[in-house]
């Protein structure tokens, strides 16, 4: 039976109960940690599958990106990241050469509030050998790629948004790009290896509250906004306008939206607490037809689909022709 964990932050007693959600709808607490700072929202992120005690990881509005461990009836947790403004000590690119190695200012930084920035978001990467790479999106509007074997630095930093980024996912299929959602009304699409500028940005008009990758499609992507509404996107039908956009609730703010790894069905929760079933449509969950003797498979399609977008949207756009092929050089 498939179990899932999930967390109630209780703001007198500074404690975060963690409890485990089995398919059936059954929930059985496992345990009770403190936490040093009351109201501060944690992020919970997927279980390490890697570990075999149960490993997960959440980031919080206090900068700490924290790895919780549960062995028996004990958790315990550890920093994974302090995430810093930039300037305030922690470098933009490279990696550092250990766990260990901050100097004392990045330390005695890190001691105040002044120069830890905000998390708001994460996601893991999704593609083999990628599993340690992490993004995280921050109350300032900056997105950082981070890798689990350092703590010191960010892989990468990306000038994404002018308020609060409220989501960001890798794409499930092509684990090189990645969606961010913010306050400031846009979506953007970004290749993680050119961190200046995005492919594609969406205005939605209206706070997006949340992204999410169709697991079946490279370019099929569904956002949820403050009035209320579900858009979905199919890039390689169009890039421009959604396949759908369906106003769900009415006198509710849309903040979560994820959909079922097997079937045709979304889930999108509001801020009233409510959470909505729907179910896609065929037209919103096309995929390629492998031909008798074709080689590709259905991953490699969908791979080159969405290759195929990046690639015309950097045709109209000569600077971002020049860093994909720089980002290519690079990598090769």
């Amino acid at each position: 039976m498939d179990t899932y964990v999930s967390y109630q932050a209780d703001d007198a007693k500074k404690a975060l109960q963690f409890l485990t959600i089995s398919a059936d709808g059954c929930t059985n607490t496992i345990c009770v940690a403190s936490c040093i700072y009351a109201r501060t929202p944690a992020y919970l992120r997927q279980v390490d599958d890697a570990q075999k005690a149960l490993q997960f990881v959440t980031i919080s509005s206090d900068g700490c990106v924290n790895i919780w461990t549960l062995n028996k009836s004990e958790l315990t947790h550890e920093f994974l990241m302090k995430l810093r403004k930039e300037g305030s000590g922690l470098g933009k690119e490279g990696g550092a050469e250990n766990k260990d190695t901050a100097t004392a200012e990045e330390e005695a930084a890190a001691a105040g509030m002044g120069g830890m920035a905000g998390g708001c978001c994460m996601d893991f990467n999704k593609g083999a050998g990628q599993e340690h790479i992490y993004l995280v999106g921050t109350e300032e509007g900056s997105i950082h790629k981070c890798s689990k074997a350092y703590s010191s630095q960010y892989l990468s930093s990306y000038q994404a948004h002018s308020l609060a980024v409220y989501s960001v996912k890798w794409n499930c299929i092509h684990h090189k790009t990645f969606l961010s959602a913010s306050a400031d009304w846009l979506v953007k699409l970004w290749d993680a290896n050119q961190p200046r500028k995005p492919i594609l940005t969406f205005d939605f008009k209206d706070a997006v509250g949340d992204i999410a990758w169709a697991p079946y499609s490279a370019t099929v992507f569904a956002a949820v906004t403050d009035d209320g509404k579900v858009h979905v996107y199919d890039l390689y039908e169009d890039k421009l306008m959604p396949m759908c956009a369906q106003k769900v609730v009415k006198k509710a703010k849309l903040t979560k939206i994820v959909f079922n790894p097997k079937w045709p069905i979304i889930l999108v929760g509001d801020d009233k607490g409510v959470v909505t079933s729907l179910k896609l449509s065929p037209n919103l969950r096309k995929q390629p037809k492998i031909q008798p003797g074709q080689k590709e498979t259905l991953e490699q399609l969908e791979w080159a689909k969405l290759d195929h977008v990046i690639d015309v949207a950097c045709r109209s756009d000569p600077e971002a022709m020049k860093e994909q092929a720089a980002a290519a050089a690079k990598a090769s």
